[in-house]
């Protein structure tokens, strides 16, 4: 999938952000890259991008399929800051290896490697679905979807929420979870042996037990309830274990 960059740009664009997304936005100055994502005020999810510290603005990196209503979104909460949000023509560069100048390392997981923003973006070869699998981390469009609550896909572990910042679109939903009540689904990695592909339900006992997302050989992704993933399960030809 491709990744469209915008920059965001105006004296109140820090605030316009922070008062919006699910992480904090004044982490950009130590860390030069936050992972954030964009709520309903129902709590479920609209876009998962990176906020990136760019001189006085800020980069926002987004998946292609997201970026327009992303963008359209912003600019319905707009309203009279003083901020502008405008394409950028840049591309993403990604790698696992030793980071070149000017990148900065993926805040989900060490295993994702690095960003790096430029015109001629480059990838350096990484099976990155397989990473992927390896560390339950949810891509957009495939574990992330418009019915995905972000504590179910991990979010928190992938530094991608903030429960100290304050309000933002969403928040008292997400924070209701966290706090108030134990997770039943979620996202989780699981053993499959046999042919089943991305997509297929997942049965346990003759019921529903969840959803194949991505695999890589003989993991995948999979969304779970898991007060019925405890025991053996399957989906379409094949087994399917949940080590936990």
């Amino acid at each position: 999938m491709g990744r469209a960059i915008y920059r965001i740009t105006g004296p109140d664009a820090r605030d316009f952000l922070q008062n919006l997304v699910t992480n904090d936005v004044r982490q950009l100055d130590s860390a030069g890259i936050v992972y954030a994502a964009l709520l309903t005020p129902q709590g479920k999810y609209l876009a998962d991008f990176f906020l990136v510290k760019d001189g006085e603005s800020i980069l926002l990196d987004v998946d292609d399929s997201l970026a327009a209503g992303l963008v359209q979104r912003l600019t319905m909460y707009k309203l009279r800051s003083k901020v502008q949000i405008e394409e950028t023509g840049l591309g993403v560069s990604r790698g696992s290896g030793t980071p070149p100048e000017g990148a900065v390392a993926d805040p989900r997981h060490p295993a994702l490697g690095w960003r790096r923003y430029d015109a001629a973006p480059t990838d350096d070869g990484t099976d990155w679905d397989a990473v992927r699998v390896a560390h339950c981390i949810p891509e957009t469009g495939i574990e992330l979807t418009a019915d995905t609550f972000i504590l179910e896909a991990g979010f928190d572990r992938l530094h991608g929420v903030d429960f100290r910042k304050g309000c933002y679109v969403g928040q008292e939903v997400t924070a209701r979870m966290k706090h108030k009540t134990e997770l039943r689904k979620g996202l989780a990695v699981v053993d499959v042996d046999g042919p089943a592909d991305p997509g297929a339900e997942i049965v346990a006992d003759g019921k529903a037990a969840g959803v194949l997302h991505t695999r890589a050989g003989d993991r995948a992704i999979a969304y779970l309830r898991f007060d019925r993933a405890a025991g053996p399960m399957s989906a379409e030809g094949a087994r399917v274990v949940w080590p936990q």
